[in-house]
């Protein structure tokens, strides 16, 4: 609501970091139903303040998808795509049959909506060629994140019809 630093004021300032603090909430209430991928930020321990560290959801998903050991994934789901697939998912509920994991395919495909980072994608790529070699990974997105646009999000007021200029 500010087209230049002139018109700034202290309200209109507020009403910015109100709307962003805002939108970062939305997104956390958004990922507390996910039982594996709820949070970002490790806080550490009481006694290690200094261990806090931050892991994207990205590469959460991505060091999941490619795990070796391969537990039954929480939070991701296979979508069956052939009748063997279709048996093994109608038989696991009623015997213990392992269900397809999602990196059990050779062809990773990922789409995020709302804009990747050239860096993200350079971030699975490398990921993925060191956990699980072999398989192609594509990257797709709704739009290539610069750091300008991604701060520019931010202060968009409707984000699904983005009126950043990308």
């Amino acid at each position: 609501g500010c087209d230049s630093s002139l018109n700034l004021t202290s309200q209109k300032a507020s009403d910015a970091v109100d709307g962003i603090f805002r939108s970062l909430r939305d997104i956390a209430r958004v990922r507390t139903h996910m039982k594996q991928f709820h949070s970002i930020h490790n806080p550490g321990s009481n006694t290690h303040q200094a261990s806090a560290s931050y892991k994207p959801l990205l590469k959460q998903i991505v060091e999941e998808v490619c795990n070796p050991d391969r537990p039954d994934p929480v939070d991701i789901e296979h979508i069956s795509s052939g009748l063997t697939d279709l048996l093994k998912t109608g038989f696991s509920m009623f015997m213990k049959v392992n269900r397809p994991h999602p990196g059990d395919h050779p062809l990773l495909i990922i789409f995020m909506v709302g804009g990747v980072s050239v860096s993200e994608v350079k971030m699975v790529k490398d990921l993925v060629a060191t956990r699980k070699p072999g398989t192609q990974v594509i990257v797709l997105s709704s739009v290539l994140l610069t750091p300008h646009s991604a701060v520019e999000l931010l202060f968009a007021s409707d984000r699904l019809q983005s009126d950043a200029r990308i």
